[in-house]
């Protein structure tokens, strides 16, 4: 509970409450969704105790779903953050392209600007995931807002460590309670402000951040119903 109160207070872990629930926009979240949302900031129960379908018991909480190994929403929230950089990129005017192929030693970060983002270099980005309440990371998490996000960071670095002569490497590490690591949090500013410098519109940090942020909570929505032995319907 220590882990969990000190995550939601954390910087941007709460930018999903502060989204108008505009779809086109992809700031929208179902009623589930939201309640599940709600249930994991505040620790309270979201289902009924089960047993998932990787045979672990689940408790009230349905937190177990964040770090299943079967985990169902862990792709679709890695496609969606990743969408979202890349769309906001090009929007912003920087070209970039999904998983780049042919960089040294088979490396394939998330994506890579085509252009230089900073320094005479382009930008290459991978994005990942840490479950806050995780056993893994619950030594750090309990002691620090972000510590499962910086660890991921500092992985990251040293994975694309034979890129950074050529790329500014960006490692988009958040975690299932919302923060974000300091590099991300910085890249994610700096792409708001490229962005507003096109729309004009100073709220672009404010919606880029608001859209990981649900993006996030989505994820964590589909991971905790896919812990149920026949999907959603379960719940009506």
């Amino acid at each position: 509970e220590v882990a969990r109160l000190l995550a939601v207070s954390a910087e941007h872990s709460g930018d999903w409450l502060k989204a108008l629930p505009i779809s086109s926009c992809g700031l929208r979240l179902s009623n589930e969704e939201v309640r599940i949302a709600v249930c994991l900031r505040l620790g309270c129960d979201t289902c009924v105790p089960h047993r998932c379908k990787c045979g672990a018991q689940v408790d009230s909480t349905g937190r177990h779903g964040l770090s299943c190994r079967l985990s169902a929403g862990r792709q679709s929230r890695h496609f969606w953050i990743n969408d979202i950089i890349h769309h906001d990129l090009i929007r912003a005017g920087m070209p970039a392209v999904k998983e780049p192929v042919g960089l040294a030693m088979g490396l394939r970060p998330d994506g890579a600007t085509l252009v230089p983002w900073a320094s005479g270099r382009p930008a290459a980005w991978d994005a990942t995931v840490a479950d806050t309440l995780a056993a893994t990371y619950m030594d750090r998490t309990a002691h620090a807002a972000g510590a499962a996000a910086e660890a991921l960071a500092a992985a990251k670095v040293r994975k694309y460590d034979a890129l950074a002569d050529k790329y500014i490497i960006v490692p988009l590490a958040f975690e299932t309670l919302g923060p974000i690591c300091a590099e991300g949090v910085s890249f994610v500013r700096d792409l708001g402000k490229r962005l507003t410098e096109v729309s004009r519109d100073l709220r672009e940090t404010a919606y880029l951040f608001q859209r990981l942020s649900i993006a996030i909570q989505r994820g964590n929505a589909l991971s905790v119903l896919a812990t149920l032995n026949s999907g959603t319907k379960d719940l009506y």
